[in-house]
Order: C-alpha cells, then sequence, then structure tokens
C-alpha cells in the first residue's frame, strides 16, 4: 500500500488529517505485525539490526542526562530533608521520581529525538529516492518490511533502556547521598524499598513501551509520506520529533492518572 500525505486543507483541518492518518498507520503496522508473525514472514534480521542500531545512539545520551539528575534530586531532596529532619527517607523520593518518572520520560526523550529522528530520516531518504514505491510494486509492503521491525526494535530498546537509566539513577543519588551528603546507606536503602513497589517498576515499563510506540509510529508515518525532496525529509523529521514529545506527555500524564486510581499509594486504604 502506498502512503501519500493529505492536501492541505488548513491548519486546524490538517491537525485532524494527520491525527486520523497517523491512527490509521497504527492500525495497519499492528495487522501487519500479526500477519509477518502468522506467516513466519518476519523481517527479524532487520529488527536486529535496528536494535543494535537505537541500543548504540541512546544508551550513552541516557546515562550521560541521567547522572546529573539523579545528583540533582540527590542535592535538592538531601538538603530539603536535612532542613527537616528526615535524611532518611531521601530513598523514598528517589524511588517515586527516578523510578516512576524521570527514567520512562529520559528514555522516552531519548528514542524520540535521537532514535526516531534517524528512523524517520532514513525512511524518508527511502521515500524521495522511491525505494519504497519499487519494494510495493513488487507486492512487498513497506509496511511490514520497513515499519514493523523498526517500531518492535523500538519498543524492545526502550524498555530495556528504562531498567539501565533506573540503574544508573539510583545508584548516583545513592553514592551522592551517602558520599557527598554523609547520609546512612541502610536508612536511604530503607526508605528506597519500603515505598518503591514491583507495580511502580511495572507501570515505568509500560510508561517506557507506550512512549516507544508513540514515537516510533510518528517517525515511520513521516518518513514514508515525505513529500518535496531533501527539505521535506528535514521538514519531516522536526515534525516527527515534536510530534512524538507532544504524544509521549500525553500518554505519561494518561497512564499516571490511571496507575494512581487503579493502585492506591502506599499507606492508603
Amino acid at each position: 500500500m502506498l502512503l501519500e500525505t493529505p492536501p492541505s486543507r488548513g491548519p486546524v483541518a490538517d491537525a485532524a488529517l494527520q491525527i486520523g492518518h497517523m491512527l490509521d498507520f497504527a492500525v495497519l503496522t499492528l495487522l501487519a505485525g500479526l500477519q509477518s508473525l502468522r506467516y513466519r514472514r518476519f523481517p527479524w534480521r532487520e529488527c536486529v539490526h535496528q536494535m543494535w542500531f537505537l541500543a548504540t545512539v541512546t544508551t550513552l545520551p541516557a546515562v550521560l542526562v541521567t547522572v546529573p539528575l539523579g545528583v540533582m534530586v540527590a542535592v535538592n531532596i538531601g538538603s530539603l530533608a536535612g532542613q527537616l529532619g528526615a535524611q532518611g527517607y531521601g530513598g523514598a523520593v528517589v524511588a517515586f521520581v527516578i523510578v516512576g518518572q524521570a527514567a520512562p520520560l529520559i528514555c522516552a526523550l531519548m528514542i524520540s529525538g535521537v532514535g526516531g529522528s534517524a528512523i524517520c530520516a532514513d525512511l524518508g531518504s527511502r521515500k524521495i529516492r522511491e525505494e519504497t514505491d519499487a519494494l510495493e510494486v513488487m507486492g512487498v509492503s513497506t509496511v511490514e518490511r520497513l515499519a514493523v521491525p523498526r517500531v518492535v526494535a523500538a519498543t524492545v530498546v526502550t524498555v530495556l533502556l528504562n531498567g539501565v537509566v533506573m540503574a544508573v539513577g539510583i545508584g548516583v543519588s545513592f553514592g551522592f547521598q551517602v558520599i557527598a551528603l554523609n547520609n546512612s546507606p541502610g536508612s536511604f536503602l530503607g526508605a528506597l524499598t519500603e515505598f518503591s513497589r514491583l507495580s511502580d517498576f511495572l507501570v515505568a515499563e509500560i510508561k517506557a513501551a507506550a512512549f516507544a510506540v508513540c514515537a516510533a509510529i510518528v517517525a515511520c508515518y513521516k518518513g514514508l509520506t515525505v513529500k518535496g525532496g531533501p527539505s521535506g525529509v528535514g521538514d519531516a523529521v522536526n515534525e516527527a520529533v515534536v510530534l512524538a514529545f507532544v504524544l509521549v506527555f500525553i500518554v505519561n500524564v494518561v497512564v499516571t492518572e490511571l496507575y494512581t486510581v487503579i493502585v492506591p499509594a502506599r499507606g492508603a486504604y
């Protein structure tokens, strides 16, 4: 199926049409993925290649962003807890901030800004060189061959990267509070284990997977519907990154609110 962008009808109409087309593209991608698994023609080699590429371009930036964030959390929480005489509750705040919120968002920003832009530029360059049209003429679905492995790769890499970011953020906060602020390591770890739950980790992984799916769908859609030559590819990359960021924050708010309703806070009955 050849993908084309809808004609311009004004800013509001264009936004509504793009949302509808992206939802349609997401459904097509899901159906194409299920069909490729059913008929045993899933492009595993392309998926593994994309996973390795995304891991190499997102892991180091994510870690470099997490380190100063962990220090900032440790400094602010440590100073405030010291003023209140509650130094032992630093681990509880770290569990909420890093595990529940910061780690999935860092991964989402990496997969949207770094990985998503690379995916969109790659598919867009193939589109303007008419490689995708050639695939469709030969009877090969571009959604199944190009979009599905990238969405799967982005999801797997983001979920794994989320665990790495959690470990780095907690480790940096723990080290700074113990070494620089002379807080008790036992009280930090005790508060961390007391106020963090398995459900917090699971919902953080669900957030990371949802963020990755949104970013990858937007990047693939924008890349496969590029028009206007090389300048159109640049515009598509910029639009993909902005749209992915907006969707990430919307999904984050929805999932967070649903989680607080479904799973009550510790101590709430």
